[in-house]
């Protein structure tokens, strides 16, 4: 069993994630150049938080064309796992496998700091290890984190159980306090919070390891 990280131009958390994953938690972990095309033998697939293209267009924008999310695709539709961490998480919404979009953040600054947050559902993999409103802690860094979505989409995802976290002091001013979601089947997530920089001991937490060990689980 193993996990692809998705390495495009830009990227600046694809080595964060490996190290996590093979590291601190011993998970086979391989990378993937954007322009890869073969997922054959990956369990899950990660993308990466960064500055994916530089982000010229819109965050994201450029990324969802990429050759890699072509096959991306296909291996959500098969069930397979896909987690997208902070820029991942926009690279998800513009390619459509998650609904929504992230903006600029209501104070329109750069955020980096902790954030605490809430498990708001278990309905899926990746919290069926915690209990609903349980709370973990997990960094942020990013200045488009602001999630947004119309009233019709957000009742879908509450009526889905697709909320996946919420920020217990939204820093950003995303709609519901929305921190994560997923997809209606459960087998991608997408939240702004990095879970990998929050698996080593050493360097701070380990609430992160709840998401990681989660890809394989």
């Amino acid at each position: 069993m193993s996990v692809g990280v998705v390495v495009f131009p830009g990227s600046n958390c694809d080595r964060d994630v490996r190290w996590a994953s093979e590291g601190c938690l011993g998970i086979p972990t391989r990378y993937l150049w954007h322009e890869e095309r073969d997922l054959s033998g990956l369990d899950a697939v990660v993308l990466p938080g960064g500055f994916s293209y530089g982000d010229y267009l819109r965050c994201g924008a450029i990324a969802r064309f990429a050759p890699v999310l072509e096959s991306l695709v296909d291996f959500a539709a098969r069930g397979g796992r896909v987690l997208g961490i902070c820029n991942g998480f926009q690279v998800l919404t513009e390619l459509g496998l998650l609904p929504g979009a992230l903006t600029r953040n209501r104070n329109l600054h750069f955020i980096c700091e902790d954030a605490e947050l809430e498990i708001a559902s278990v309905r899926t993999p990746w919290t069926n290890a915690a209990n609903a409103s349980d709370r973990i802690t997990l960094p942020i860094a990013h200045g488009e984190g602001r999630y947004q979505c119309s009233d019709d989409t957000l009742r879908q995802l509450q009526d889905d159980d697709c909320i996946a976290f919420r920020y217990l002091s939204n820093p950003n001013g995303s709609v519901g306090d929305i921190a994560g979601i997923t997809n209606a089947d459960g087998n991608v997530l997408g939240l702004m919070p990095h879970p990998e920089r929050a698996c080593d001991p050493t360097t701070g937490g380990v609430d992160g390891r709840l998401l990681i060990k989660a890809l394989l689980s």
